[in-house]
């Protein structure tokens, strides 16, 4: 909000506030709409790619022969990459809100189609804030510290629409984390000790769901305020920090999911199953890789 000229004093109350009241006032059905919206405005994201006018011949070239460099510094922003696009948050909130939505086992597939599809557009958005940024501000050698940087940084280089897309693009990402990542939390801490919980009760049905759900609403909020140098370090290390969590995560879950007392005839298929253990081997590489060049940078020159 502060691109568009409003404190961070004064947005980050208010908006903690709103995201406060959708989750304890209202049911399931509504909250899930709202979200589904939310997703929608993720396109802004693509349309600020386009309005970047990236070299597009480079573009294809680079999807169609990816390259990879030992450095520790593309080792690391690989790593955080994944980090945030495949968030341990996630693989819980997940499963807990298909919970809280009631859905039965004859839905199974409905759920499957909607993960695949929601996991592909995750990718389209992450490509095209890939691009615009690589096409402006890479391109440029522009250093940004915060997320508003970026989107103002962006004026001069890419024009006013495309900066005002992608600040409307992370304030969307910004107000649906703030909502659904306390939310992952609190289900995951219900779960763990039994306690009741879902947003369709009210606090008086389950107060430790809704309490902890306020309490890192507020903490979250107070961190933004305090006068952190650079946002964006900060949230790469986070993020970061996910990409090496994951693999411990994913082995656990892939354990319960091959668990045939717990799943019954619901286990992982052979092609599931090649597809998850591929990918968790090659996180762990990586992280392997992430700590070898971080501690000896000069080993692969």
């Amino acid at each position: 909000m502060e691109i568009f000229g409003v404190s961070k004093y004064i947005s980050v109350p208010l908006v903690a506030l709103g995201v406060w009241l959708l989750i304890v006032k209202a049911n399931y059905k509504f909250v899930e709409r709202i979200f589904l919206i939310a997703s929608a405005i993720y396109f802004a994201y693509v349309l600020s790619g386009i309005l970047a006018n990236p070299p597009w011949g480079t573009v294809l070239q680079a999807v169609h022969t990816p390259t990879f460099h030992f450095q520790v510094g593309y080792v690391t922003i690989f790593v955080t990459v994944i980090g945030t696009t495949i968030a341990p948050w996630m693989q819980f909130y997940q499963q807990a809100s298909i919970v809280d939505k009631g859905l039965k086992v004859d839905e199974l597939g409905y759920e499957r189609i909607d993960v695949i599809v929601g996991s592909l557009f995750a990718v389209l958005v992450a490509a095209f804030i890939t691009i615009a940024c690589a096409a402006t501000l890479f391109a440029n050698g522009v250093r940004i510290e915060t997320a508003q940087d970026a989107a103002l940084a962006l004026k001069p280089l890419a024009g006013n629409y495309a900066a005002t897309l992608f600040a409307l693009g992370l304030l969307n990402a910004s107000v649906f984390s703030a909502a659904i990542l306390p939310l992952s939390t609190a289900y995951v801490v219900c779960e763990a000790f039994g306690w009741e919980m879902g947003v369709s009760h009210d606090w008086k049905d389950a107060p430790v769901f809704f309490g902890v759900y306020t309490a890192l609403i507020v903490l979250g909020a107070a961190i933004i305020l305090l006068p952190i140098r650079s946002l964006v370090e900060t949230m790469l290390a986070s993020q970061t920090l996910n990409g090496v969590l994951l693999p411990i995560i994913l082995i656990t879950m892939l354990k319960l999911i091959n668990d045939e007392r717990l799943m019954g005839k619901y286990i992982n298929g052979r092609v599931f199953n090649v597809i998850a253990w591929a990918m968790v081997i090659a996180l762990i590489a990586l992280t392997a890789l992430l700590v070898v060049t971080s501690v000896f940078p000069g080993v692969f020159r």
